[in-house]
């Protein structure tokens, strides 16, 4: 289904049937749609705290375009003081102030927003918080966005390719149109910028960014080409400084704090700076803004533009953006369920594939890990944004099966962090280390990957990686801090209020685990005893008495004060972080037989039930997504499973706005849901096997990569489905009984076809 008709003519009838038109399309998705990317609803997630943005991407897109809307405005429900608002757009807010270029989807810290255009009418003014208006007809899809802009009766519209994005603003009156590139405005931290007019047509310069979750070294440049369709009748510069009393210039005036400069100016550099131009506009008018950016330079941000873009032509990248998604969404087919389950499926499996996103330009160029040097990717395609320590428990084991050859760029991507840092990344952005949250995942993900069978990279690097990682001594580059201690003691002890001893403990048991299976597999058998024992560590955080995890001093005993509640709404708390004990307890998916038998099968049971009972469930809080699926793990109970699954999917997440519970986290939230749809998780990292759930759908189709996998396909088929019968009667494995609730991935793979029935009640 294609987009509107080209605009033809500056009459405004027309664009108004025009844009009539695409809302009818866009709003009838929902009951006309034949392929998977008409059902994304982009808005998914973009209130509750989602972090999530309707604008339009590409899979594993660079650049998206996104209405900027959490500036601290009158009319605005939040701003972007909140430490949580880590995302330019916010469903609730009306005001808006630009369309950003560079953004993140999901993720917890403020970062990027930035490269800021912003369309006007009347008197230019360039300070953001006078220029504000509120939008209304909101329209998004797979690729596209369009907005109407209140005050100044400007249409917008906006798609984009990889590593451009293209703006059609279409002014609905006659006078002075105005567009500004505001380049102070955003959510990152750094407010430094370098900018240069070209000429009346185009805009070269860079951004810094960076300081994600206020981390100081993590500074990186943006650099971009900004092209506009009509040549300009005045241009010229702004810089916000204070205003000097008496301060007159012959080419300057002031605006508030802001400072604008006539085009006397060939460039201008600094802090909250921008450039304008102005137009005389008809009624009906359009101007077409083509962006490119590059994070190794401005040529290569104007060789990007050059690829990617030729003329201005915003339906054809609308609907090569559109192309795009529905060639990668169609590698899972769903059929069954409601209208609202296919746009939660396949808009959480679209917010799955924005992250870990291609970095390198179309010459292959990219900035060095940690490095001022730039280095060139001949196969394959550099990735960045490795939220890691969210992504390892669903989208990378997701993308391994279905998307194989891009899990293999981003292991290569980390391979290459390591040639060229030292270390595997922990949280990278952009060629910087956050050093963000616990563990060592990158790990995980690269052992866990070579076990479920994808082996084209360099597995000994990898190992070597992950030794030095693991034994290193001191203070390991942030990745094992106080390594010392936990290789001797095989735990971490609580040192100082308010530490995250045992969350990280608990994040490091993992990765020991899935290195420990890696060493197995390769025949180390040594490394595979000593890492296996360092795993079990977690028994020492056992307490008995409580049936939970509690922090442990350097002598061994336990912290005293023990509160197992204290953590909840991200306040502080020992030994855990972002969480309580009830959350971290029964995080041990390495070895769930041998959690049992510390509590005892009738306690482990009554208390995991207790979590869901007395709401201590955090869907939100990534150590306890997989605590549903334990009650596969006790004989007889697995009907605990499928309920809890259930009424998870159901009360959580939805098909609106809100629809997702909290933070996306790169796509972490958003698997979790696929894998709960589809009727199976892989419970276990560094063990290819998934645990079983009843799914939602009647028939699930995973189209198989054949470079990389016999079969070209796994079906799951649910028999006697209804919103009523979510109870697992019994199970087939291609046509043979299966009874237990775990089956391996190459069995999943080789056998093929899964097949499920359900009943209203257990068996």
């Amino acid at each position: 289904m294609g987009l509107t008709n080209k605009f033809k003519t500056t009459e405004k009838f027309a664009r108004v049937l025009t844009l009539t038109l695409a809302a009818i399309i866009v709003l009838s998705q929902a009951t006309l749609a034949q392929q998977p990317a008409d059902w994304v609803n982009p808005f998914i997630g973009t209130t509750n705290y989602g972090a999530t943005f309707p604008g339009p991407v590409v899979p594993f897109g660079l650049v998206s375009i996104v209405p900027y809307n959490v500036a601290p405005l009158p009319g605005n429900e939040y701003s972007n003081t909140d430490n949580w608002c880590s995302n330019p757009y916010v469903y609730n807010n009306k005001m808006m102030t630009g369309f950003t270029h560079v953004n993140l989807s999901g993720v917890g810290c403020p970062d990027l927003g930035s490269i800021i255009i912003m369309p006007t009418m009347g008197e230019l003014e360039v300070d953001h918080s006078k220029y504000a208006t509120s939008m209304s007809n909101e329209l998004a899809r797979a690729g596209f966005y369009s907005a109407h802009l209140d005050r100044y009766n400007i249409d917008t519209e906006a798609s984009v390719t990889h590593r451009t994005g293209i703006s059609r603003f279409t002014f609905n009156e006659e006078g002075q149109a105005n567009i500004l590139l505001n380049l102070g405005h955003g959510l990152t931290n750094e407010s430094g910028a370098f900018v240069r007019m070209v000429s009346d047509t185009e805009i070269e310069g860079y951004k810094l960014l960076g300081t994600f979750c206020y981390y100081e070294e993590a500074v990186f440049p943006v650099y971009f080409v900004v092209e506009l369709s009509k040549p300009a009748n005045s241009r010229g510069y702004w810089k916000k400084q204070p205003t000097l009393p008496g301060y007159r210039h012959q080419w300057s005036t002031t605006s508030g704090q802001y400072k604008i400069y006539e085009t006397y100016h060939r460039e201008m550099a600094g802090d909250d700076i921008g450039t304008w131009y102005t137009f005389d506009v008809e009624a009906g008018e359009v101007i077409e803004v083509k962006v490119g950016v590059s994070y190794v330079s401005i040529e290569n941000a104007r060789e990007n533009l050059k690829a990617e873009q030729d003329g201005f032509n915003l339906e054809k990248i609308a609907q090569d953006a559109f192309n795009q998604w529905n060639k990668k969404l169609s590698a899972i087919e769903v059929e069954g369920g409601t209208d609202d389950d296919k746009v939660m499926f396949y808009t959480a499996m679209y917010h799955m594939l924005i992250h870990p996103t291609i970095f390198n330009d179309v010459n292959g160029e990219y900035p060095a890990m940690e490095s001022p040097e730039t280095s060139t990717i001949t196969n394959g395609n550099r990735h960045t944004v490795f939220s890691l320590w969210d992504t390892y428990r669903t989208v990378h084991p997701m993308l391994t099966l279905v998307y194989p050859q891009n899990q293999i760029d981003m292991i290569n991507s980390m391979l290459m962090m390591y040639d060229e840092h030292g270390w595997l990344p922990k949280w990278e952005l952009y060629s910087r280390e956050t050093h963000v949250m616990q563990g060592d995942p990158a790990l995980i993900v690269i052992a866990d990957s070579w076990l479920r069978g994808l082996k084209d990279f360099d597995v000994e690097k990898a190992y070597e990686a992950m030794i030095k990682s693991a034994t290193t001594e001191g203070k390991n580059n942030f990745i094992r801090p106080d390594n010392d201690f936990y290789a001797e003691h095989f735990y971490l002890p609580f040192l100082e209020p308010y530490d995250n001893s045992v969350a990280q403990a608990l994040e490091l048991y993992v990765a020991d685990y899935s290195l420990s299976q890696l060493a197995k597999a390769l025949g180390k058998v040594d490394d595979h005893k000593k890492f296996h024992s360092r795993s079990m560590g977690y028994k020492k955080y056992f307490d008995p008495n409580y049936g939970l995890l509690r922090p442990v001093l350097p002598d061994g005993t336990f912290m005293p004060g023990f509160d197992p509640v204290q953590g909840e709404n991200f306040e502080s708390v020992h030994g855990f972080h972002e969480g309580s004990s009830w959350q971290y307890s029964f995080a041990i998916p390495h070895d769930i037989d041998g959690l049992i038998r510390l509590h005892g099968r009738r306690n482990f049971l009554e208390r995991l039930e207790y979590v869901f009972n007395e709401e201590l469930y955090d869907m939100g809080n990534e150590p306890n997504m997989g605590y549903p699926y334990l009650f596969n793990f006790v004989r007889g109970e697995e009907w605990r499973t499928q309920k809890h699954m259930r009424n998870i999917i159901r009360t959580y997440f939805g098909a609106g706005p809100d629809g997702l519970p909290g933070n996306d986290d790169t796509g972490t939230m958003s698997a979790w849901l696929m894998y709960g749809m589809m009727g199976f998780y892989p419970i276990t990292p560094g063990n290819p096997v998934y645990t079983l759930s009843s799914p939602i759908f009647d028939k699930v189709t995973i189209h198989l990569d054949p470079k990389y996998y016999d079969n070209d396909k796994i079906v799951i088929e649910t028999v006697n489905n209804s919103p009523d019968n979510i109870y697992i009667q019994r199970m087939e494995l291609g046509g043979r009984n299966l009874r237990n609730y775990t089956i391996s991935h190459q069995d999943l793979i080789e056998k093929g076809h899964l097949k499920i029935f359900l009943g209203d009640s257990p068996r």
